[in-house]
């Protein structure tokens, strides 16, 4: 390929000259081509040598030098893959550029002309393609290119970033280069003529962790369920940490919800003085972490991007003080914190600004900002550096806030209620400060308390460019019916029926609105239960609205994956929560994991944030903190009920009794400062005749909860999840293989060992296609809301590859064709798919069924006479006793052809002819791929033989009762396409395997 002119020093080191003229040179790398092959010590040194230093002669061993004349300067305007691939560049330069530049006089011009004609090739060539200049660098493209030539992966498989590393493979470190793409973590070494390559998926990685060893002070360990991998030696350790970390969170995405990554084209352009330049896709992943940081930081919806942020001072009128912090700016809001942990907070959205303007600076206010909103409120900003283009970036995001004004009147009409709506207004860009905070630890006034819980969730910013919404889903929703109304209709009279409000038709009501919309908005996650408890309390506190609004905060960004089919979040959580326990309690973490108690109790904890396990009148001042502090509060509450409660869980001799204690504990947690009426509320565990248990205040536990466990942060509880989520998933994904082998196990031949390999390979196959694409969409071939067997499905394309890699009649150029009819076959309903479960159908009857039963099901796959007899005549060709088939197979068809109406009605001759075979490839798939309402075959009508017919003319030749019924080793078969599998990525690099013995 051309590539933008480089200056290279030494032209002759470790390169060989095949062609030169005047003004152009020929290289080829040693040790790469030529008469002597490999090129000896040298050649392997050199190999050795463009590893690990990065030599982009690794994967273009060819270039092209330019120099002009009485010039010791070369410069490298081409390299190649190939000899052909570089000969074609020479040539095209000798017949296009030697006569030109012949004609100039001057070395300056000849330099100019040269490396303007190769930049215009280039830039020619990026625009017919759709690249653009500042995508990737010339060395990333190579890297890229290598890549996919090392480990045989498709062009649809995007490199993200490489890095320098080393790999131990036992106990000696191979010095090499870990390559970090969307789906896979590849390693490559080569040292003195030796190569070691490593691939592994991130959806097959169990955990992901960077350790400090006596040997090395950093050091990443990479887990799958089989094996451990060590990577050591990095330039820069948590740079390559944290993709690491965001490549597996991306596969986990995908196997939790079949949410496939697609790249983000809008990225604004490099700066020209940034100090590097990386690939497209890793500024597009920094981005996104980068923006995740930002939303989860200031609780913003979830779709909002980050555009910059910028160090500054902020003028907090309360104390009359300059706070140091950081402002973000974004698509719809301008954010501020202070570098000082919980001192200062803001929130601006741009919906309420009205005035953005530069003030005078001076000593004291050096480059200064004011912000004005529409409720007369000014921010004051200074120590802005670029203020200008930072003003410039505020007022284009300005202009696209012009049609989404926040005063509609039918968001104002939403708040009549006894608030005021002007002081409301002021709070939604209200100052944030360690003091609100203490506030909220106090308890919250009853009246304010669905105002503040929208404020802090960020539920108010989504409401108020979302007019309409709601009641437009109410609308959809109602009178749909589906298996999330049906559980939402049995669990609406157990939300709180102790409560009034729930007590008539008007609150049930209310709830199942609130319930089915979300459900309707979301069917990821649908409805699971506890999410009623939560929302009924929403509606007791905020309008409908409101509580939906609070809902969708709750769900999507506060209690993440908690509330979908598996509740994955309330797992990972479970997880964090028994590290926390570890850390902060070791005195009682053993004792509770004995007692198995920490993950009973967290589930039920976690998922209604105490509101079905203590006292209403307390649990919602638990409700009013969380919004505010956000899940470590609940991370230190539950950890103070159990310090509490440490000398009695320690006596406890099991679980039960255990449960009992904390029971009991958290019935008596009291609010003595509420002025709800007493709502009668005793734990299931606590009877009649048990002395209670001493009250304890409410605020005294969240104040002790601080005073000993304030110290957990949520970037810490982040880390944790991340580990956990690892681990859960994975732990999910392995329950759900051992329920479908369960499940099926009686109903096919294969072994338990055997089936669970074959799920792999099978959800393999599906998950290739999601990276690579298929003939259908993947969230087609992936719905977790059927049964286990019918979760993951396979279309065509990926049967026909499964069907080379392991089903015994799988051999010439006759596999498609065969493949096709099968499928054909096992598509009972005709969605073009088939599942885990059809498919281990069909293989166990060619493998492992009786004779009898290989035969019908050969027989059911053929519509016709003469397609079977191709079939047959086609399938022997790889075999050792392929004469004696052959002739076997011409006297089955003789025979078959002097039974009755068939010798009048068929003529048969072996079908040498490949066109045949081809045109019958077309042919059948062209009528399986039609989009029309799928028939049955018409076997029996269109068959003049019966099975019983062809079964009795076989049994009459010993050789062909011998290829069907011999014994097939399944495992063999298995282990053969996992090699497969390894050595080729894409399907399209797939090639029957040869019949194990």
């Amino acid at each position: 390929m051309w590539v933008n002119p480089e200056e290279v020093l030494l032209a002759n080191a470790l390169w060989v000259t095949e062609r030169a003229n005047p003004y152009f040179i020929l290289q080829r790398r040693k040790g790469h081509g030529g008469d002597g092959g490999g090129g000896g010590l040298a050649g392997l040194l050199v190999g050795t040598l463009d590893v690990v230093l990065d030599s982009s002669a690794r994967v273009a061993p060819y270039r092209i030098l330019y120099q002009a004349p009485d010039s010791l300067v070369y410069w490298t305007i081409a390299c190649g893959c190939s000899r052909k691939e570089i000969t074609e560049h020479w040539e095209w330069l000798e017949q296009n550029l030697l006569q030109t530049l012949s004609i100039f006089e001057n070395e300056n011009d000849i330099n100019t002309f040269v490396r303007g004609k190769i930049q215009g090739i280039i830039a020619e060539y990026n625009k017919i393609n759709g690249i653009k200049e500042d995508d990737d660098t010339e060395k990333f493209k190579e890297a890229i290119v290598k890549f996919h030539k090392l480990f045989g992966m498709p062009e649809e498989e995007k490199l993200v970033n490489y890095y320098s590393c080393s790999y131990w493979k036992g106990k000696v470190p191979r010095q090499g280069w870990v390559y970090l793409s969307i789906n896979h973590l590849c390693f490559y070494s080569f040292l003195m003529g030796r190569e070691a390559k490593l691939v592994i998926r991130w959806v097959d990685i169990t955990q992901l962790e960077k350790n400090a060893t006596l040997l090395f002070p950093d050091m990443i360990k990479v887990s799958t369920r089989s094996s451990e991998h060590f990577f050591s030696v990095f330039l820069n350790i948590s740079e390559t940490f944290k993709l690491m970390e965001q490549l597996a969170n991306i596969a986990m995405r995908q196997l939790l919800d079949n949410e496939g990554f697609e790249q983000d084209r809008s990225l604004p352009k490099l700066k020209k003085k940034s100090p590097k330049k990386v690939s497209a896709l890793k500024r597009d992943l920094d981005a996104r972490a980068k923006s995740e940081r930002y939303r989860a930081l200031f609780r913003l919806p979830k779709d909002e991007k980050l555009d910059g942020h910028t160090d500054c001072t902020l003028w907090t009128p309360f104390n009359k003080m300059h706070i140091l912090g950081q402002m973000f700016v974004s698509t719809n809001y301008i954010c501020f914190t202070s570098k000082e942990e919980n001192l200062c907070s803001l929130i601006i959205p741009l919906r309420e600004v009205t005035i953005v303007e530069k003030a005078d600076s001076s000593s004291v206010l050096p480059s200064p900002l004011s912000i004005s909103t529409k409720n007369r409120m000014t921010f004051l900003f200074a120590n802005l550096k670029d203020r200008d283009f930072l003003v410039q970036r505020i007022s284009d995001f300005l202009q696209q806030t012009t049609s989404k004004i926040y005063l509609d009147k039918n968001i104002s009409g939403s708040y009549i209620r006894t608030r005021n709506t002007l002081k409301f207004l002021q709070r939604v860009c209200m100052y944030r400060t360690e003091k609100t905070r203490d506030l909220v630890l106090k308890g919250i006034p009853e009246s304010m308390r669905g105002d503040l819980w929208l404020l802090f969730s960020g539920a108010i910013n989504e409401m108020a460019t979302h007019p309409g919404y709601y009641e437009d889903l109410v609308e959809k929703s109602m009178g749909k019916y589906n298996l999330a109304t049906e559980e939402i209709e049995r669990d609406l009279h157990r939300s709180l029926p102790e409560h009034p409000a729930f007590q008539n038709e008007m609150g049930i009501a209310a709830l199942r609105r609130v319930l089915t919309a979300y459900a309707f908005r979301n069917p990821n996650i649908g409805y699971c239960q506890a999410m009623n408890i939560v929302t009924s309390v929403l509606l007791l506190y905020a309008k409908e609205e409101e509580a939906f609004w609070l809902l969708v905060a709750l769900c999507e960004r506060m209690l993440p994956d908690y509330y979908n089919t598996r509740v994955v979040g309330a797992l990972v959580d479970q997880g964090v929560f028994e590290e926390l326990a570890r850390d902060y309690i070791p005195q009682l973490y053993d004792c509770m994991q004995d007692l198995g108690v920490i993950s009973t109790i967290s589930l039920s904890w976690f998922l209604t944030l105490f509101l079905s396990v203590m006292p209403f009148e307390s649990a919602v001042v638990v409700v009013d903190c969380f919004f505010c502090e956000g899940i470590k509060v609940i991370f230190q509450l539950a950890l103070a009920v159990l310090d509490a409660n440490v000398d009695k869980l320690l006596n406890c001799k099991d679980d039960g009794e255990a449960m009992t204690v904390l029971g009991r504990y958290l019935d008596s947690i009291t609010n003595k400062d509420s002025t709800l009426p007493p709502i009668p509320h005793l734990h299931s565990l606590l009877s009649d005749d048990v002395e209670p248990y001493p009250e304890v205040d409410i605020f005294r536990l969240i104040r002790s909860s601080y005073e000993k466990f304030g110290s957990i942060r949520a970037d810490l509880i982040e880390q944790m999840r991340f580990k956990q989520r690892l681990k859960v998933i994975q732990t999910l994904e392995d329950t759900t293989k051992r329920n479908v082998v369960r499940t099926i196990v009686t109903e096919t031949s294969f072994t338990i060992d055997e089936l669970e390999e074959l799920y792999a390979l099978f959800k393999a196959e599906h998950l290739t296609s999601c990276y690579w694409g298929g003939n259908s969409n993947a969230t087609e071939r992936h719905d977790p809301s059927l049964p286990y067997l019918e979760q993951y499905r396979i279309d065509f394309e990926q049967f026909k590859g499964m069907f080379a890699l392991l089903f015994p009649w799988a051999c010439g150029t006759h596999s498609d064709i065969l493949a096709a009819r099968l499928f054909r076959l096992l598509d009972e309903n005709g969605d073009l798919l088939i599942n885990f479960r059809e498919f281990v159908s069909g293989l166990s009857a060619a493998c492992h069924g009786d004779l009898t039963e290989k035969l019908k099901l050969l027989y059911k796959m053929h519509g016709q006479f003469i397609e079977l007899c191709k079939t047959m005549y086609n399938m022997f060709s790889e075999d050792p006793n392929e004469q004696d088939l052959y002739h076997a197979t011409a006297a089955v068809t003789s025979l078959l052809l002097e039974i009755g109406e068939v010798g009048k009605l068929f003529s048969v001759q072996p079908p040498n002819d490949t066109d045949s075979s081809n045109n019958c490839s077309k042919a059948i798939q062209s009528e399986l791929f039609q989009k029309k309402e799928h028939q049955q075959y018409p076997l029996e009508q269109d068959w003049a033989i019966t099975f019983e017919q062809f079964l009795a003319s076989l049994l009459t030749e010993p050789a062909l009762v011998r290829y069907f019924d011999k014994p097939v080793s399944m495992m063999a078969r298995i282990t053969n396409a996992k090699n497969i599998r390894m050595r080729e990525k894409a399907l399209s690099q797939l090639r029957p395997p040869k019949s194990p013995t």
